[in-house]
């Protein structure tokens, strides 16, 4: 869950790209995607590029995905065992947090490009989540936004969340956060 822009998919595109390779210790039997966005199938496409299943939820004038679109894709996807489903929701910091999807782990994707205020201006979202991942920190030097004063913003919201900082385009942090998912991925077994 994040705002449009934040680095959803390219964070999405990199973890893939992680996971697939063998960077990381042990890997999932099979990764997974739904993607959703009002219209179009662009980052559908982005991730059919990386050979991963994924399907494409069209939400139209709907801000969020909801439960019965989750269900549908599922069934379409029918990932095994083991596997990672990523769910890609409408970029929105209002409405994605609202609604259960049936998600393992709630992710919050925040980048410094978009200041070090978000969760105070949106606290729902922060405080449904389990994990915030504060994307683009190489952009930091150059920008008005202090890393540690969103996440300690982030963490005023819900003290309970776990944070990675990561580059999704340089690969900093990317190795702790894939690390992570694979370790919780391997507890659902």
């Amino acid at each position: 869950m994040s705002s449009p822009g934040s680095g959803k998919t390219t964070l999405l595109e990199e973890t893939i790209r992680r996971l697939s390779s063998g960077v990381v210790r042990r890997l999932p039997s099979q990764i997974c995607v739904i993607e959703g966005d009002q219209q179009t199938s662009n980052d559908a496409d982005r991730i059919a590029a990386l050979n991963v299943p994924v399907f494409q939820v069209n939400t139209g004038t709907g801000c969020h995905l909801e439960a019965d679109m989750v269900n549908h894709a599922v069934k379409h996807l029918n990932p095994s065992d083991g596997s990672i489903l990523f769910v890609e929701n409408v970029g929105n910091l209002v409405c994605p947090a609202m609604f259960d999807l049936g998600e393992a782990k709630k992710v919050v994707i925040v980048s410094t490009t978009e200041g070090d205020d978000k969760p105070l201006k949106y606290p729902h979202i922060f405080l449904e989540a389990d994990i915030c991942v504060i994307n683009k920190i190489d952009l930091a030097p150059y920008l008005d936004t202090d890393v540690e004063t969103l996440r300690n913003n982030a963490l005023k919201i819900n003290h309970h969340l776990q944070i990675f900082e990561v580059s999704a385009t340089k690969g900093t942090g990317m190795d702790a956060w894939c690390d992570w998912l694979v370790e919780e991925c391997a507890k659902c077994k």
